[in-house]
């Protein structure tokens, strides 16, 4: 008797979207971070009103960014401050590709600046930047009169 088993050979694509341990532990870690005021143990009400006063602080903190500060929009601009260390924080919505936030994640890691994993979509973000298009992940580099650096 014989037996055969056919594993499907994974993709490139499917290799890389997954994390490794270590890069999970990161992960973890990084939301938990960011969001650790959203995911305390609260009524629904009241963690939907935490989040639309942060939300609505983010918004606020960020059109005055646009006006008197210096950020960039989009993927691959992000990429570049990242590389030539001038991000000092990185905003990416909730809807940007997993490979693409993965990526930008790593990188910021690299580069110890702070992520901001915000709340709205990419037609939020932009919205939230004064812009008439999406935008999946922003870099600021200067932040202006806006205290938006600062720990919240």
């Amino acid at each position: 008797r014989l037996l055969f088993f056919f594993f499907k050979q994974k993709t490139a694509y499917e290799i890389s979207a997954c994390l490794v341990g270590s890069e999970m532990c990161i992960r973890d870690r990084y939301q938990r971070r960011v969001h650790g005021e959203v995911k305390l143990n609260r009524g629904k009400r009241e963690a939907a009103m935490v989040k639309k006063a942060t939300s609505e602080n983010i918004n606020t903190k960020l059109s005055l960014v646009m006006r008197s500060g210096k950020a960039v929009l989009g993927y691959s601009s992000v990429l570049k401050t990242l590389r030539n260390g001038k991000a000092k924080l990185i905003l990416i919505s909730n809807n940007c590709p997993t490979l693409r936030k993965s990526q930008i994640e790593y990188y910021a890691m690299l580069a110890k600046v702070e992520i901001y994993l915000f709340p709205g979509n990419n037609t939020d973000l932009g919205t939230a930047c004064g812009r008439f298009h999406r935008c999946s992940c922003l870099s600021i580099l200067d932040a202006g009169d806006s205290d938006i650096l600062n720990k919240e």
